[in-house]
This record gives C-alpha cells, structure tokens and sequence, in this order.
C-alpha cells in the first residue's frame, strides 16, 4: 500500500518565475509606447507552452518510475534513553541509476538524527544506510510507514510516496548495564558502580560445608563431632542465607514524575530497582513487584532464578507514572494480604512534608511480618537552588522556599527513622547503588 503526492522542484519554480517576469516585462513594454518585434510575444508563448508541455511529460515519467522497495531492521527490544541503529535497505527496478530522499517515520516518543537522508540507488542491486534512534520513554511501539522523494528523470517535479512499512519494538528500562554486569563478577561489577560494601559480621546465616581446619578460622567454628571422627580439626563453613525474599513496593503516582534530566524519578526508581533485582537474584534470593497509585496495579510473587529478571522487564517495560496521589496504606493492606511469607520489603517514592502519620502507622503495620526499606528521592534541582549564591530579591525567595522545604522533608525522616523505619533519602541518580550497598550490608550482617 503507498500514497504518492506530487509536488513541483525548484527547478520548475525557477523556470516559470523567469517565464512569468519576461512574460510582465512584455506586457509593460506597450505601456511605455515602446515597440516590441512582432515575433517576439508568440515566441514567448511558444516558450511557456513547450515548458507546460516538458513539465508535464515529465510528471508522467514520474508517475510511471516504480518505486524502490524498502525493508527496515530494527531490535525487537531497545533500552530507554539510549542510541541504537537502525538500518533501511532500499531496491531499485527502473532503468537507471537514481537519487532519491529518504524519511522514516517515527512512533511518538522517539528520536533520531539523521533525516533526512539522501541515497543513491544502484541499478540491480541492494543500497543500505544506518541511522540512530533514541527512545524518549518506555512502552510497545510502531513503525507505521517509511516516505520516499522520487526525482523525475527531467528534475522537474518530486513524488513524495509513503511506504507502507510496518514494525514494532518494545523499550525496556535501561538495562544496558545490567547485562554487561553479567560479563564480570558480581563483586568486581559492584566495586566497579560505586557500591560501598561493609565486613562480615558474624560467620553467615547458612551452613555450607565442612573442610579442613585453615590459618585465619576460628574456634568457634570448629566441628567437634567431625573432627573426633577424622581426627584432624574440622570446620564449619557457612555463607549468606541465600532463599529470601524481596518485593519492590512501586510507587506510580504523581509525585514520581518529577524530572531530573532526560529521565523521570519513576524511570530512575525502575533503573534502581532492575540492579538490585540483578543483585539479588545473582545472591540466590528471590524477587517480586508490586505496584500502586496507577490505573492498572501489577503484582509479581517472587521467584528465584535468571529467567526472573526476564519476567520482572517484561512486567515493567510499558508501566508508567500516573495522576494519582500515593495510598500508602491502601497499596500497604494489598501487599499483606498477597504476601505471607517474611520479605524484605523496598518502598520507593517520593516523600512530602504533608506525609506523617498516616505513612508511619502503615509502615508500621507492615515492619510487624516484614522487613522494611524506604528510598525517598530528593529533587536534584533542590540541591542545586540551596547551593547557589544569592543575588537578589527573587533567589532570596527561591532560597527560602527550598530551605523550608527541604527542613520540613529531614523533619518528616527524622521522625520516620525515630521509629525505626530504615530510610534512605537520596537523588534519583544515585539510587541504585545505594540500595544494592544497603541490600549487601544487611546480607552479610545477617539482617536478612
């Protein structure tokens, strides 16, 4: 299927402007009683008409070129914010060699830099060219139609014609790092991102093995039974508790579509969250999602396993932020009555000074059968405003206002922490680490 619209080219513009000028000079001539030759008009008509006639041979060869034929590659699945390639093979059938424009259309949410494109078809045989596109947000997208701007063979006119072109793609959150992760080890990886980790407290949660008595253990850790049987000093080795369970409590609403660059707060809490489930399902624990304040709420039991990493993008890749207000104890009641078993629990949202009791009494509830970690993400532009100097009367109010607030925001975690709620108040762009530092401390000292 295409649509073919036909347009005038510079060429034929310039050519019947110098027409219509002589053809003005002409008839102005008389009225300045100066004589013309008497050839003179019927050659100019003559001229204007042969153009009229060329221009429209022209429009009919053009009409006749068949059009090249065009299939786009592109990956099934694209990560958020990131440049990928896309590649547009074009064949031609006519008679010669030709230059043609080039234009993909794309789905909104996106963009590219490189049309448009100009590309010379060989006769008979295949022309290729690559071009970059950047996903804006995540979701299922499609490519509907791709445009072509044919010459004609005279340059005359130009047939702008719409391919029928038909693809589809799915954007993922920026998981790029994710799976490059899995080319080193877990623990160079984390080093390499920024992770603070803490020493071991303690010797672990789970049994492990026995093995032969080293320099650096312990006595504690000797196996007394074992070691009367060998008759040599036998150990008990031990390693972190590796069956636990983790659930990201996700915020949707409102407040989540703060911006801090090209990605929103609630993009940057999916980031943070794909790493630490990248973490911890590399540490043998399971994970799971759970969502509220959006239209549609999504739950995830967790499950243990690489295939579960799979599951949670494709249970987020078209999740976004909504209108909504956050229901904490609402989305708080909905989590205990999936969730039976003792979990780690990681609230994300985006704290306001207007939140206290309602929020402490169903954290609360929630810290009696599960352990409970809240992320607040802070406004990076809030640092920034407290952080420059003030010049006069309108930053002296823009200063103000933001030191209230952000005094207000430390009242509310003070309060919060003072009840034993973990708390981590961090920028956007810095959670991830953080939460896999906390994940990892809490592992090795036997929290969780």
């Amino acid at each position: 299927m295409k649509s073919a619209t036909l347009k005038p080219s510079r060429r034929l513009l310039g050519l019947t402007a110098i027409m219509a000028g002589v053809a003005v000079v002409l008839g102005s001539l008389p009225l300045l009683d100066i004589a013309l030759p008497k050839l003179l008009s019927p050659i100019s008509r003559g001229l204007l008409l042969g153009l009229l006639m060329v221009a429209l041979f022209d429009a009919l060869l053009l009409r006749r070129l068949p059009t090249p034929q065009v299939t786009r590659q592109l990956h099934g699945n694209l990560p958020l914010s990131r440049w990928s390639e896309v590649r547009l093979s074009l064949q031609h059938s006519g008679v010669s060699d030709l230059n043609i424009g080039v234009f993909d259309h794309l789905p909104s949410g996106m963009e590219c830099d490189s049309f448009p494109q100009t590309v010379t078809l060989k006769l008979g045989r295949t022309s290729e060219f690559n071009y970059r596109l950047r996903p804006l947000q995540r979701g299922h997208f499609h490519f509907s139609s791709c445009e072509l701007h044919l010459p004609s063979p005279l340059g005359l006119w130009q047939d702008r014609r719409l391919m029928a072109l038909a693809n589809e793609t799915r954007v993922y959150p920026d998981f790029a790092r994710l799976h490059g992760a899995g080319l080193m080890g877990v623990e160079d990886w984390i080093n390499r991102l920024g992770v603070r980790q803490q020493q071991r407290r303690g010797l672990g949660m789970e049994f492990h093995q026995l093995r032969e008595f080293r320099d650096g253990d312990i006595l504690r850790q000797i196996d007394w039974k074992a070691t009367a049987r060998k008759g040599t000093p036998i150990v008990r080795e031990y390693q972190d508790e590796r069956d636990q369970q983790i659930i990201f409590l996700l915020d949707c609403g409102r407040r989540m579509r703060s911006q801090d660059g090209e990605l929103s707060h609630f993009d940057h809490a999916l980031n943070a969250s794909l790493l630490l489930a990248y973490v911890a399902l590399r540490q043998g624990d399971a994970v799971g999602l759970s969502t509220f304040a959006t239209d549609q709420p999504r739950f995830l039991a967790p499950a243990k396993g690489s295939a579960q990493l799979t599951t949670l993008l494709n249970s987020v890749y078209d999740l976004h932020s909504s209108q909504h207000p956050a229901d904490y104890a609402a989305a708080i009641s909905q989590l205990l009555a999936r969730q039976k078993r003792r979990a780690l629990v990681v609230l994300v949202s985006n704290l306001r000074d207007d939140e206290d009791e309602e929020l402490l009494k169903a954290l609360k509830r929630l810290g009696r059968q599960h352990l409970v970690l809240l992320a607040s993400l802070r406004e990076e532009v809030l640092d920034q405003l407290r952080q420059q100097p003030v010049e006069d009367f309108d930053q002296a109010l823009a200063y103000c206002g933001t030191v209230g607030y952000l005094n207000a925001r430390a009242s509310l975690h003070e309060r919060l922490f003072a009840h034993g709620v973990p708390l981590l108040d961090v920028r956007p762009s810095e959670l991830g680490p953080e939460l896999v530092s906390r994940y990892l401390a809490w592992k090795k000292a036997g929290v969780l």
